[in-house]
């Protein structure tokens, strides 16, 4: 039987027993979701999705990141998760919609499209098994089957669903990848971008030569091990070729994530504390007030999303501190904005700003803060407002897009009403007693569950009006502190 398997089984197909929630809090689902991805890009309206309207492009591993942390929260232990999560993912996906470079439409809510996510997951993590010296009798592997089939069917309910038995399910995925997938420029900006934007674990963050230079070479190996676990017609297709030593090297490195699972200490191997690591943004899913592994009340889960948003919440205080420096002003100022262009608003990497940068803000401070239905409305609602005054004032040519110059030169005077809006929106999901004032207790609970860290003492609290005011200046780019990388810029 599976190392995954272990656990034994359990009534709830998406539960604590099952094989996908153990799986999906392993260090090696990071395997399975870094091949699944480069899978989906290939397929037409995935792909067309990723390069229009996705942050991958600009930024691959903070939406890899995304991508674990929804599966986790989609076998979540407390159901009441997972439906909020499969809400939240069907919203998200509903907003983004399009045309193709060759002027095909696209919609991320297609059923087909959203079934063959999930079976290039099962697929994928039957690689990983199989490629770690993993066995999967017919048992397991039927039981594997029925959780990814269980977890389509939260996702989308009255949409795709899997083949109904594994030997279906191969002719099926066999026929998508011989004759549906296509050599598409998201594949290639995946495998050429997601590595070489790796993070630096801790040790390295303070020499970026160092990471640099380790970066350059375990980069186009990682990117290696990738390719040559695909599908051979797959790999044909694409053109990429497999280089000599690959296969040997692709299956030391999952026989060692393997071997590392069963040597090493539980916490060691967790995906979260991997993560953590090389992303301080990401947050586990466990109640943050709680020490890991201690067991929740059930009076108090009902509460977990809720205060887990409020936490998060607390990121925009952080994000929204300036540096104890003096503002830049004249051509500094303009330089400034610039920066933050580049850095915070061009979202999709483009150099132009347009309505897929800010739509995609809002997705990542909506699935930050884990906001329900209406708080997603209003944020979403906002921002689009913010977008149609940024036309009106800075599109001049009237081409839908904003150059970085041209919001440099009146960033300063862009605190419109829809701004803001907007900064009322996260003054209000964070201002939970509703007493108009945020208070020090979000901040240090932010810091304690997403970045593990006790900012110490401090009782500043932030009125609606120096919470906008300080908004203001953050998104015109005129108050610059290394917070808002971990909501926006990290890669």
């Amino acid at each position: 039987m599976s190392d995954a398997a272990a656990a034994g089984t359990d009534a709830d197909p998406l539960g604590p027993g099952s094989m996908l929630y153990q799986l999906t809090r392993q260090t090696r689902w990071g395997l399975v979701a870094t091949r699944a991805i480069v899978l989906e890009a290939a397929h037409p309206q995935i792909g067309a999705a990723l390069i229009t309207n996705s942050t991958f492009v600009a930024h691959p591993w903070r939406r890899l990141r995304n991508t674990v942390l929804s599966a986790q929260r989609m076998v979540d232990p407390d159901a009441r998760v997972r439906q909020r999560e499969a809400a939240r993912l069907n919203r998200l996906h509903a907003r983004i919609t399009g045309t193709d470079a060759e002027g095909r439409p696209f919609n991320a809510a297609d059923s087909e499209a959203r079934a063959w996510v999930v079976a290039t997951l099962f697929e994928s993590t039957v690689t990983m098994c199989r490629l770690s010296g993993e066995s999967l009798d017919g048992p397991t592997l039927d039981r594997l089957y029925a959780e990814f089939q269980s977890f389509l069917a939260l996702m989308d309910p009255y949409g795709g669903r899997l083949a109904p038995t594994l030997r279906e399910f191969w002719r099926y995925y066999a026929s998508v990848v011989e004759d549906r997938l296509e050599n598409t420029e998201a594949v290639h900006i995946i495998l050429d971008r997601l590595f070489a934007q790796a993070p630096a674990p801790p040790l390295l963050r303070d020499r970026p030569a160092v990471w640099a230079a380790g970066r350059a070479l375990a980069g186009p190996a990682a990117s290696a091990i990738v390719v040559a676990s695909l599908p051979e017609p797959l790999r044909a297709r694409l053109g990429l070729a497999e280089l000599p030593g690959t296969r040997t090297l692709m299956h030391a490195a999952y026989l060692s994530t393997r071997l590392a699972t069963r040597v090493l200490p539980e916490a060691w191997t967790r995906l979260d504390t991997v993560m953590t690591m090389l992303d301080p943004a990401y947050a586990p899913q466990r109640d943050g007030d709680a020490p890991a592994g201690t067991p929740v009340p059930e009076g108090l889960r009902a509460l977990t999303g809720l205060r887990r948003g409020v936490s998060k919440a607390g990121a925009l205080l952080r994000l929204l501190t300036p540096d104890p420096e003096a503002p830049a002003v004249g051509d500094a100022a303009v330089r400034s904005a610039s920066r933050f262009f580049s850095e915070v608003l061009d979202q999709t990497g483009d150099g132009h700003l347009d309505w897929p940068d800010l739509a995609a803000m809002a997705r990542e401070i909506a699935t930050r803060l884990d906001l329900d239905a209406r708080d997603e409305d209003r944020l979403f609602a906002a921002f689009a407002d913010w977008w149609r005054e940024l036309q009106k004032e800075l599109d001049t040519d009237g081409d839908g897009r904003i150059t970085g110059r041209e919001y440099a030169a009146a960033a300063a005077a862009l605190a419109g009403s829809a701004l803001i809006r907007i900064a009322e929106v996260l003054f209000d999901v964070t201002d939970t007693d509703d007493d108009q004032v945020i208070d020090a207790r979000e901040y240090r609970t932010l810091f304690r569950t997403a970045f593990d860290h006790d900012p110490g003492g401090g009782g500043e609290q932030l009125t609606r009006g120096e919470f906008v005011r300080r908004f203001l200046g953050f998104m015109a780019g005129r108050r610059h502190s290394g917070g808002y990388d971990q909501m926006f810029a990290q890669s």
